[in-house]
């Protein structure tokens, strides 16, 4: 695999790993605190976030459309979500998390055939 690639795609793994946690983490850890509070709280792993996010883009732009960057990004999400949702907040497994990612396969495909 392209060094370009593989550097974008784990950066992007482990900044959507600290999203998923900024975003959703405080409805398990801090539901009994004051909403900003936990905005607190979600802004501080937020910052991770962006620590690796922004440099995955810039790497992943010097090869990859701002497009295919997007969708890589939102597969990246689903993928990181579901088990984060069924895993850390005991969310039920469903078929519609199948579906969805067979939707992004599609979408992956239209936005990486041409190029």
């Amino acid at each position: 695999m392209n060094t370009v690639i593989l550097q974008t795609t784990v950066l992007l793994i482990l900044s959507n790993l600290f999203m998923t946690v900024a975003w959703y983490a405080h409805l398990k850890n801090l539901s009994d605190r004051a909403w900003w509070v936990a905005a607190l709280a979600s802004w501080g792993v937020a910052m991770f976030e962006y620590l690796l996010q922004v440099p995955a883009n810039r790497i992943g732009f010097t090869q990859l459309t701002l497009p295919q960057l997007k969708i890589m990004q939102e597969v990246i999400t689903l993928s990181v979500f579901v088990p984060f949702a069924v895993f850390y907040l005991d969310q039920p497994l469903k078929l519609d998390y199948l579906w969805a990612g067979l939707c992004m396969v599609g979408a992956v495909y239209f936005i990486f055939r041409s190029g």
